[in-house]
């Protein structure tokens, strides 16, 4: 099992020093992957400048958006250049977690009808290969260092399809193990229906928050940032608040086929991140 740790770019008022100090000690801890949240209609860092701060300032961590909302970025071009710039000046660390995304004004914010947000994505998802491999008069460059790994997120038969389609695998935004556990059956049936060698690479996203304040500091982060759901509550009930409850985790994904999570914090303090790797690394 991987651990990856995300950025705390969604925490409002997280300086930007406290992005990059936090990508220097997650990469001294050992953890496999910084990810990275997108939103468009709120108070947070764009996922690409911060991988990109982080990529400065480390040199063996992976760098994943987990996941990028491509549909509102309607120009494929500009993404699939700042996309393989990353994926350049860290090295070749980048992996390109993708969903269609689920929050409407994100969509309008940008001029984009959410309605033909998956119609989008899957023309992207062609285009963005074809962008990368075209070396002909007027390509956009630069290309990817490598094979850039494609991570595809949701749970509709698209996004498992997509997934088989485009990607090395599929990430999850959250649920109950045994929840995961059916929804990458899904993933791995569609796999083998679009006559993909080997396996998908399966990751997931969890929230944790940990010390004396933890339960308050979940509530605060979560209530706010998905205020625009009608889920905030239940979301907050699933954040991991004592180090047993993470290691739990941990036992109970990777049983359901998990080969990756990536833990996303509630709070921008550097003890979150020390907490986090004494309790699962």
């Amino acid at each position: 099992m991987l651990i990856g740790v995300g950025l705390p770019a969604t925490v409002p008022g997280a300086e930007g020093e406290r992005i990059t100090d936090w990508a220097r000690r997650a990469e001294a801890h050992g953890f496999s992957t910084l990810g990275v949240l997108d939103r468009l209609v709120y108070d947070n860092y764009d996922p690409l400048v911060a991988l990109t701060a982080a990529a400065a300032v480390t040199r063996r961590i992976g760098l994943a958006t987990t996941v990028l909302t491509a549909p509102y970025r309607n120009n494929t071009p500009l993404l699939a250049k700042q996309v393989a710039s990353l994926d350049r000046v860290s090295g070749g660390r980048l992996t390109l977690g993708l969903a269609a995304g689920n929050r409407d004004d994100d969509f309008t914010t940008s001029g984009v009808d959410p309605a033909v947000r998956g119609k989008l994505l899957d023309a992207m998802l062609a285009e963005l290969r074809d962008t990368w491999r075209s070396d002909g008069p007027g390509a956009v460059g630069p290309a990817p260092q490598g094979e850039l790994p494609l991570i595809l997120g949701g749970t509709s038969a698209a996004a498992f399809r997509r997934a088989a389609r485009y990607g090395r695998g599929w990430i999850a935004g959250g649920s109950s193990p045994s929840g995961y556990r059916a929804n990458a059956e899904r993933v791995e049936a569609a796999w083998l229906r679009h006559g993909r060698s080997g396996r998908p690479h399966l990751m997931t996203l969890l929230y944790f928050s940990l010390g004396p304040r933890a339960e308050w500091l979940a509530q605060r982060y979560l209530m706010d940032y998905y205020a625009f759901s009608g889920r905030a509550e239940s979301i907050v009930t699933m954040a991991l608040t004592d180090p047993s409850r993470l290691r739990a985790a941990v036992t109970a994904y990777q049983d359901a086929g998990c080969d990756e999570i990536v833990f996303m914090p509630c709070d921008a303090g550097p003890d979150q991140l020390d907490r986090l790797a004494d309790a699962v690394l």
